[in-house]
């Protein structure tokens, strides 16, 4: 699956979510920060939910972005349970 724009929210919520410096400075702006990239990937699959395959789908509607990450990145899901 080729979704630039895609991939690149879903890289920058995990970075967001690593940035514990930046946490620990400034929690609210944290949280604000991890708000707006989940809205916008609210969003996009929201104008864009009739573009993807099932899977894509299934891992955004669950919140799975990690996985919905590496299934654009690999085109594969990893077997349940890992």
């Amino acid at each position: 699956m080729n979704f630039p724009d895609l991939a690149k929210l879903l890289e920058t919520r995990l970075a967001v979510i690593a940035d514990h410096e930046f946490r620990d400075r400034d929690p609210d702006a944290h949280l604000e920060a991890l708000k707006k990239v989940s809205e916008e990937i609210v969003s996009w699959h929201e104008a864009h939910r009739s573009e993807i395959d099932g899977n894509l789908d299934h891992f955004l509607s669950g919140s799975s972005y990690q996985k919905a990450l590496l299934y654009l990145e690999t085109g594969t899901r990893r077997p349940c349970g890992e």
